[in-house]
């Protein structure tokens, strides 16, 4: 049976999860000749796909799912939009409640669907019957989906895209290296504590450029603060686009992130990503590209419950300090490593 020519990849949200697609739809076209793709994510997540930021020719189109594309009918209102691209196959890498309506509609008029099994019933069983093994990655559940459209990818073999230069009127101090920290997760269960932060702050950046990541009124006051008080460091948080951000994630030296959406964009670019888990786990899948020797855990002896859940909504009880267990230096010496 022939390949699918011209297809549609469904990933709405959230951030980091349209991040980790990148590096599988770079595999993807690498691989396969003559692929014509179209994404369809949330209109500020355009910037991610642009040919100059991540190499992938692709189109990009916005849900508008607050909008024109809210509810059912705005979801048969998007499905009419997307039926007139002539599309050969759908791809859908969320799996969600509105990807399964706009899925039925191809289905419905003939179009091949492929839908990611996100292995709920294994991750339940991670967190609820503590069964410590590695699940399968995100990136390979991306994979499995084109896989079953009958588009071959080998992750392995991926390659990464050149570096996009930097935005216009920003420069890195060449004399020193450059190392982006975005603290913040949208969980307190996944961000280490401030103060041991800024001790890896105080610390890293005597001889190096530090960059600080965040976005949200508070954290970009918080970040501020920081900044102000040390040498050699850098808010960027509200003062750059999406694009000039990742302009700049990409020809960092280290990226330092909790496990959040920022460690996904260094990670698509091959920069050398250090992540710090909480109650989250890497057995879960979610570890950037090609990023696993570079995972930091806390005590597992001494929390053995961990993962307390997946996105690090829930936490154990008693696990509230557990990012408490990883020292400021560990995080220091795994950076200038």
């Amino acid at each position: 049976m022939a390949k699918p020519k011209h297809i549609l990849v469904i990933r709405l949200s959230a951030m980091g999860d349209v991040a980790m697609l990148v590096p599988v739809l770079q595999a993807l076209i690498q691989q396969n000749e003559n692929v014509q793709v179209t994404v369809l994510s949330r209109k500020f997540l355009k910037p991610i796909f642009d040919n100059d930021i991540s190499g992938l020719n692709v189109q990009f189109i916005e849900a508008d799912t607050k909008g024109k594309h809210k509810g059912f009918i705005g979801i048969y209102k998007l499905f009419k939009e997307l039926k007139s691209l002539q599309l050969d196959a759908v791809a859908d890498t969320h799996n969600v409640l509105r990807s399964k309506i706009l899925t039925l509609f191809f289905k419905l008029t003939g179009t091949k669907v492929a839908t990611i099994d996100k292995g709920r019933s294994e991750k339940k069983a991670l967190i609820k019957n503590n069964v410590k093994k590695q699940l399968k990655k995100t990136h390979s559940r991306y994979a499995d989906v084109f896989q079953k459209l009958g588009f071959t990818i080998n992750l392995k073999k991926h390659q990464f895209h050149k570096k996009p230069n930097l935005p216009k009127n920003f420069s890195f101090n060449k004399t020193k290296q450059n190392i982006g920290i975005a603290p913040f997760a949208q969980y307190q269960g996944k961000m280490y504590p401030l103060d041991l932060m800024e001790e890896v702050i105080k610390e890293l950046s005597k001889n190096n450029s530090i960059y600080l990541f965040g976005g949200g009124e508070k954290e970009i006051n918080k970040l501020n603060e920081i900044a102000l008080k040390h040498p050699n460091t850098t808010n960027l948080a509200g003062k750059l686009s999406l694009k000039e951000e990742l302009q700049i994630i990409a020809n960092l030296d280290v990226m330092l992130a909790m496990d959040s959406g920022n460690a996904h964009f260094a990670a698509m670019f091959g920069v050398k990503t250090i992540t710090l888990w909480g109650v989250t786990h890497p057995f879960a899948g979610f570890a950037p590209f090609k990023q696993d020797e570079n995972c930091i855990l806390p005590d597992l002896k001494k929390y053995p419950k961990i993962p307390c859940s997946i996105y690090g909504n829930k936490i154990c009880e008693g696990y509230e300090n557990v990012m408490r267990s990883i020292t400021p230096k560990v995080i220091i010496n795994k950076v200038l490593e």
